[in-house]
């Protein structure tokens, strides 16, 4: 039995879920609202206050989305509760970042600066001039966008300048040593 997927998923106060037809799920909260279509195979049922998932059988597609579609289900219930953030750092001289309306405005080292338009549902504030924080309800939409970001200018290994998640630990080289 998945480990994951057998755990019930409590539904908190403020929280209305409803189940419907082909595993559509709608999540509705304090944040916003989500919708997902989930796979069809999987058995989704509401028991007092709490979501459970269970798999009809053990074959290896069923046991691999038993778990992801619980975890999904959990991802989408603390986004309406709580919300995701990912935070973003600008290392290198003349590096920065500055935000007018939905429009995010990078300085990168480029002939030309990186203009990025907010998704729906996104929205990214900058502090300062080198800290970007990425917040939404949708886990996977905060992430993408994060990422997105991040490949603008991702950090190099020598000097450790680009853009890297705050949590993000670089390796770092030695580079090339001088003449004797």
């Amino acid at each position: 039995m998945s480990r994951i997927g057998k755990l019930p998923v409590a539904v908190p106060a403020g929280v209305e879920v409803k189940i419907g037809e082909d595993n559509l799920l709608t999540v509705k909260g304090p944040k916003g609202t989500l919708e997902r279509k989930l796979s069809a195979d999987m058995h989704i049922a509401m028991e007092d206050g709490q979501i459970v998932v269970t798999r009809p059988n053990d074959l290896k597609k069923n046991k691999a989305l038993h778990g992801l579609t619980r975890t999904l289900i959990f991802n989408m219930i603390v986004g309406v509760t709580q919300g995701y953030e990912k935070t973003l750092e600008i290392n290198g001289v003349g590096y920065r970042a500055a935000k007018s309306g939905k429009k995010l405005t990078l300085t990168l080292g480029y002939s030309h600066p990186v203009e990025m338009e907010d998704p729906e549902g996104i929205e990214s504030i900058v502090e300062g001039t080198n800290k970007i924080i990425v917040k939404g309800i949708d886990k996977e939409k905060v992430g993408q966008f994060a990422a997105e970001i991040r490949t603008k200018r991702p950090p190099e290994p020598y000097k450790g300048k680009g853009i890297k998640y705050s949590d993000e630990y670089i390796r770092r080289k030695v580079g090339k040593t001088g003449k004797k």
